[in-house]
């Protein structure tokens, strides 16, 4: 059976919600893209990242090892929209990754490239988008 090394940035990596996903997969090492992606809240459910020519950043995320059936698996239980392509790594590598297409991102969604990670818009933005939402934009970042 072949194996995959697949990049996740998202919902999949290590205390997330999708990570159950993964079972079967080996946890290689903790990275981070090329400073060549931009990356969207989608709906505060799971991030959108894509490839960019102009105005990057590096996204941290998790490299894995995934087997043929893990690999199938993980992509029934990804939310629509998703999907596996090339992601560059700052090493030079590239690995395939779970990407969104820029076209269902830009002008519907929220870029959260300037927090840097899901992981810190989850602790920080998440919860100022939400009170946005109900409060309209009166409300500030502390």
């Amino acid at each position: 059976m072949t194996a995959v090394e697949l990049f996740v940035n998202g919902t999949l990596m290590r205390g997330l919600a999708l990570h159950a996903n993964l079972a079967g997969a080996d946890f290689l090492e903790a990275c981070e893209t090329a400073p060549r992606y931009r990356l969207y809240s989608i709906d505060n459910v799971h991030p959108g990242m894509f490839e960019v020519d102009a105005g990057g950043i590096a996204v941290p995320g998790e490299l894995y090892r995934v087997p043929e059936a893990v690999l199938i698996q993980v992509e029934a239980g990804e939310p629509p929209g998703l999907y596996r392509g090339p992601v560059h790594l700052s090493d030079g590598r590239v690995v395939q990754g779970i990407l969104y297409p820029r076209a269902l991102a830009e002008g519907i969604h929220q870029d959260i490239s300037s927090y840097g990670s899901w992981r810190t818009y989850l602790r920080h933005g998440a919860r100022q988008a939400a009170l946005n939402k109900c409060y309209g934009s009166v409300v500030r970042k502390a």
